[in-house]
């Protein structure tokens, strides 16, 4: 094959894996192959003003196309200012293909301005890890890093690209990566054991992640779930698992107390684990949160996190569609009459507490509920919603509930400022369809440069800041912590107070070239809604709580 330089013989090898848009913010020791990215064809370059920002909307454009997305920064000092948001990809499963360059393998004895050892600084925050030294093998290591990108457990990887390796003359062969086919079925027996254990239970419990997500196995889940007349609790769960609307749907376990996850499952004599890892507080029970005698069924694709933290009696590594098709069927012949009478009975409690909860009368007159009620009833619901709104998050999902897969996307990782950033690669990933980050007015101002990036690029993302004037998460997680310590109420750390100087944050998206509006009051909350939408652009709007 004719030899070309290999900063263009990498671009075609993104496109040949699909890669074709690139998230990045500039830098000198990547000039040349910028250079060469500028004269592709089919190859789009999303520009961002800050590495955390362009980490975000490649989090949210992998989420919401199911592949891969390719992500470029900056040597040492680029990948510093990602590592927050690449974290957050790392725990959420997202296949992020990263790449950054340095000055090149013939100055690595100089010690040299901006000299790092980038594959020691990514390795916490990916699956994989590595730098390219020969240019016979720039492809070979890109089609290595996607293929691990994209097999469960997915994740993202990294690769170090020297300048002096991709100037070059490259001629590897350009072939897509081949990525392993992971829907492996469990045995049969396996699949009997596992009925075995749960068809008895009474009081049954199933908890779920975002490996249901990934394997496409609602469906699945759902049909286990009602043979069983189980409770469906999402654990390490940011995608929709499970419609918002069914009456087996229980909400979160929640991600910072253990003692509150064990509240929720502690009567649990069955329990079935699919697609998660157990548990992911931020303060878990170092003691099994399971019952004395309880049964656990672990199913997932990642065997690392069966049996990780506390024993089952059962772990099977194994696709959840497949091993979920399995299970429905043999429950289906093995539950007896009784069994079956008692799970329907389950299900049908379940089902009038949800309806009862439906016809209560909605009576929420503050400016969020009333900006939410709006936009629901404007949309139909037909949205994609990106949140990162936390302690509104109830309000939102409340009237914009969760129910179709790829709706809904959910903060995850613990870190701050992918809300508007994951929205942005949202809408550029589904240009078709209305999408709209929330965010708090403390996470927003991580990544609020993201709107420059949404005008720039003509991405028509719509963005909604939950505006309390605090850090209200970390007022609510010290409370936990007083009285867990029999501490006296006080008033709140000062650094929690967001208050002062108070922030334009309307003024903010004008200076970026968006457009918005603050709402104070709930009359002003319709018209708001009304504004968002008529806007051709990116639209922000500011709500008082």
């Amino acid at each position: 094959m004719e030899a070309t330089p290999g900063r263009e013989r990498l671009i075609e090898q993104f496109k040949a894996d699909g890669l074709n848009v690139m998230f990045g913010n500039p830098g000198t020791v990547e000039q040349g192959f910028l250079d060469a990215v500028d004269a592709a064809t089919d190859f789009r370059y999303v520009l961002a003003l800050q590495e955390t920002v362009a980490a975000g909307i490649a989090d949210g454009y992998a989420r919401a196309t199911g592949g891969a997305a390719l992500l470029q920064l900056h040597s040492g000092v680029g990948l510093g200012n990602g590592i927050g948001m690449l974290y957050q990809s790392l725990r959420g499963h997202t296949p992020l293909v990263v790449v950054a360059g340095d000055a090149g393998v013939r100055y690595d004895a100089m010690d040299a301005q901006m000299a790092s050892d980038l594959v020691a600084m990514a390795k916490p925050v990916t699956k994989y890890a590595t730098r390219v030294t020969d240019p016979r093998s720039v492809l070979r290591t890109i089609r290595r890093a996607v293929k691990i990108a994209l097999t469960p457990p997915r994740g993202p990887v990294f690769v170090a690209l020297p300048m002096d390796v991709l100037d070059e003359p490259n001629s590897e062969p350009v072939l897509p990566a081949t990525v392993p086919r992971t829907d492996v079925a469990p045995s049969p027996a396996s699949v009997g054991r596992a009925a075995e254990l749960l068809a008895a239970a009474e009081h049954p419990v199933v908890l779920i992640g975002d490996g249901v997500a990934l394997s496409g196995a609602q469906a699945e889940l759902v049909a286990v779930a009602e043979l069983l007349g189980a409770d469906v609790y999402e654990v390490d769960s940011s995608e929709v698992n499970i419609a918002a609307s069914h009456p087996l749907r229980r909400g979160q376990t929640g991600h910072m107390f253990g003692p509150h996850s064990k509240g929720l499952i502690g009567d649990a004599d069955g329990v079935l684990i699919v697609g998660t890892y157990v548990f992911p507080e931020v303060f878990p029970e170092l003691e099994s949160p399971f019952r004395t005698g309880a049964r656990v069924v672990h199913i997932d694709l990642n065997a690392y996190e069966i049996a990780k933290n506390h024993p089952v009696d059962l772990g099977l590594a194994a696709d959840p569609k497949q091993a979920l098709r399995a299970l429905a069927g043999v429950l289906e012949h093995r539950l007896t009459t009784r069994q079956r009478a008692a799970a329907a009975g389950r299900l049908a409690a379940r089902a009038r507490e949800r309806a009862a909860e439906a016809d209560v009368r909605d009576t929420d007159g503050t400016p969020m509920a009333v900006f939410l009620r709006t936009l629901a009833e404007r949309t139909g619901g037909d949205l994609i919603v990106f949140d990162e709104a936390l302690t509104t998050s109830p309000l939102v999902t409340r009237y914009l509930p969760a129910e179709r897969p790829g709706d809904y996307h959910l903060t995850r990782g613990g870190s701050l400022g992918v809300g508007f950033p994951g929205a942005v690669g949202a809408k550029l990933a589904r240009p078709d369809r209305l999408v709209v980050g929330f965010a708090g007015d403390g996470g927003s101002m991580y990544t609020y440069q993201t709107l420059w990036t949404a005008v720039r690029h003509g991405i028509d993302a719509k963005f909604v800041v939950c505006n309390n004037r605090k850090y209200r998460l970390l007022d609510d997680n010290i409370a936990q912590y007083w009285r867990e310590r029999d501490i006296a109420e006080h008033d709140f750390p000062g650094s929690f107070d967001l208050s002062h100087p108070e922030i334009d944050f309307a003024g903010l998206a004008r200076a970026l070239g968006a457009d918005g509006t603050r709402v104070e009051k709930p009359d002003e909350a319709v018209a708001a809604v009304g504004r968002m939408l008529d806007h051709p652009g990116p639209y922000l709007v500011d709500i008082q709580i």
